[in-house]
């Protein structure tokens, strides 16, 4: 049932500081697995350790907040691959201000990569997914999709929306084997919590608030990104798996 032998994702942000990680583990489970970002050089390593576990691949690019460019890309895969079985969603933006110091460009910025992005893939593959008969969809969203972060006003704002949206693409396409589902990460060191992280106040603090009184590493995302993209979650969609060591149960 977990088995993904064959199947063709579209990973999004795949190349990233846990993207890397879970696109080798797809792989690793049968997938052929397409990691796209807007810098095209930043995935060739990836896309060529990809190649060497004897998946396909593809060096390509992808603006996903133009229009025009996702359009460009799904029929790029559609025509070389003749369908998308999974698309992942994983490209993620914050500038950590208070909100009286956060620019309307910043906030523009953050929701066009954070939540645009996210629609726009969903939408133009979703297309497709229709047209196939079905696929699986997984959005990566955030403790912030949940709770009120301090200095992350536009990033909580932006991952609530892509919960919500997650919930209302789950309904509109099941009656198609659609299913839509998210992944909410708690804190794993990447290059976009890394300056966070570094203030040790700030690292014992969550660290101490975590039931299992650690950060996430990369590994511990992908049985639930390949359950997701599995048979083995046929009957799960419009659902969040938090993958966070308990930090959402705890109550202070």
């Amino acid at each position: 049932m977990f088995d993904l032998s064959d199947k063709v994702i579209l990973f999004v942000g795949g190349g990233g500081g846990l993207g890397r990680t879970i696109s080798l583990g797809l792989a690793k489970a049968g997938a052929n697995v397409i990691p796209v970002s807007r810098n095209v050089e930043r995935n060739k390593d990836l896309v060529a350790e990809i190649e060497a576990l004897g998946r396909k691949s593809l060096l390509t690019s992808l603006d996903a907040t133009n229009e025009d460019d996702v359009k460009r890309l799904v029929a790029e895969l559609v025509e070389k691959f003749g369908r998308i079985d999974v698309l992942i969603n994983a490209a993620g933006k914050n500038y950590k201000k208070p909100v009286l110091e956060l620019t309307a460009e910043e906030w523009d910025d953050v929701m066009a990569v954070n939540l645009k992005g996210t629609f726009l893939c969903c939408k133009y593959v979703g297309e497709k997914m229709i047209a196939q008969g079905g696929g699986k969809i997984i959005n990566i969203a955030s403790l912030g999709s949940h709770l009120g972060i301090t200095r992350s006003s536009a990033y909580c704002a932006s991952k609530g929306g892509v919960l919500q949206l997650t919930k209302v693409l789950s309904a509109e396409w099941a009656a198609h084997g659609i299913n839509v589902n998210c992944i909410s990460p708690g804190y794993f060191k990447t290059p976009l919590t890394e300056k966070m992280l570094s203030e040790k106040e700030t690292y014992n603090s969550i660290v101490n608030r975590t039931p299992m009184k650690r950060l996430g590493v990369p590994e511990d995302l992908v049985g639930a990104t390949i359950f997701l993209a599995s048979e083995a979650s046929n009957f799960v969609t419009g659902s969040t798996i938090a993958v966070e060591g308990g930090f959402l149960s705890l109550a202070l």
